[in-house]
């Protein structure tokens, strides 16, 4: 299993074979914008970078990752929305959870999540992951549930992505249970409240998971999906773990700003697929808990729209108030 290290270190990627090696041949000079919901050295952050860095390879160009946390990705899906439509400004996210979710946990958006971008393709697909730390008497949900019970308001869990969310949410209303959220903008500082017993659990992004379960520190007790991962075999899913009703999986994808020319958004789709399933993206995406998940614009527009009204499904099944 790669480790975070590793997963860093192996940013420095030989150039695509290939069409993709091509791509140079016309699109726009100058150095392209990544924008990235999250904070640097999160999950999230490590997979922009991963792809971020293949497209430099492919396209001969410089591609910077620009961080921009808060409100659960609006902050940069706004930053997006707002950006020239030049093709120097891109949005690898993930997809389901920060475009398709918004329109249900926020009253008012400062962006169309559909009509303000070209989306562009799918690129993998995933799950949080209920984990409570090493120390933790939970060894499995049933216990979890109980401890979380005896606490009543007491108990807490950390939330930063809207899967996290979502998924503590299901759980906790599975069960009745009155644990309180407690919001984070950063990861690092979530993960180590819950490995020093400041809050009881987390649903967490398995890109940043690997290294903490081989160290002892934190322990998995389910996926947030209803069946096992293939990337994570070992972790049942929600339902065999004994959560009812929880299933929510996580695919990223990649867009640009609104009338962003057709021929760079054929282009980047093109590079973009390539990339999904290329073997050494493969083989990170096992690492970070991922499957691939390679696709194109149509395919993209009808997981968006399926995914809005299933996030509306989340959010009364979850009882969450739109901010």
């Amino acid at each position: 299993m790669i480790t975070r290290r590793g997963i860093v270190g192996g940013l420095a990627l030989a150039p695509l074979a290939g069409p993709a090696a091509r791509a140079q041949a016309d699109y726009p000079e100058g150095v392209i914008r990544s924008i990235c919901p999250f904070s640097s050295g999160s999950g999230a952050d490590l997979k922009v970078r991963w792809y971020c860095n293949k497209l430099s390879d492919a396209l001969k160009r410089t591609v910077v990752v620009e961080n921009r946390p808060g409100a659960f990705g609006n902050i940069a899906t706004d930053a997006v929305a707002r950006a020239r439509p030049d093709g120097l400004t891109i949005y690898v996210a993930p997809g389901a959870s920060v475009l398709a979710a918004a329109p249900s946990l926020y009253k008012s958006l400062p962006f169309d999540p559909m009509k303000d971008f070209e989306h562009l393709t799918t690129l993998n697909v995933s799950a949080f992951v209920l984990a409570v730390a090493g120390t933790s008497p939970a060894k499995s949900v049933a216990e979890l549930t109980e401890l979380l019970r005896g606490k009543g308001d007491r108990g807490s869990y950390g939330s930063i992505a809207n899967p996290g969310l979502v998924s503590s949410e299901i759980y906790k209303g599975a069960f009745g249970l009155k644990t309180v959220e407690v919001k984070y903008k950063d990861t690092w500082p979530m993960i180590n409240d819950l490995i020093s017993g400041q809050i009881d659990f987390i649903h967490i992004d398995t890109t940043i998971l690997a290294s903490y379960l081989q160290n002892g520190q934190l322990r998995a007790l389910a996926t947030g999906s209803a069946k096992r991962l293939q990337a994570m075999p070992d972790i049942p899913g929600a339902a065999e773990a004994g959560i009812p009703g929880l299933d929510v999986r996580t695919w990223w994808s990649v867009h640009a700003p609104a009338r962003t020319p057709k021929a760079i958004c054929d282009r980047l789709e093109t590079v973009f697929n390539e990339i999904a399933v290329a073997p050494d993206t493969v083989k990170f995406l096992a690492s970070t808990g991922s499957d691939p998940l390679p696709g194109n614009s149509r395919l993209l527009k009808e997981m968006l729209i399926s995914e809005t009204e299933a996030w509306k499904r989340y959010v009364k099944l979850a009882k969450i108030e739109p901010q």
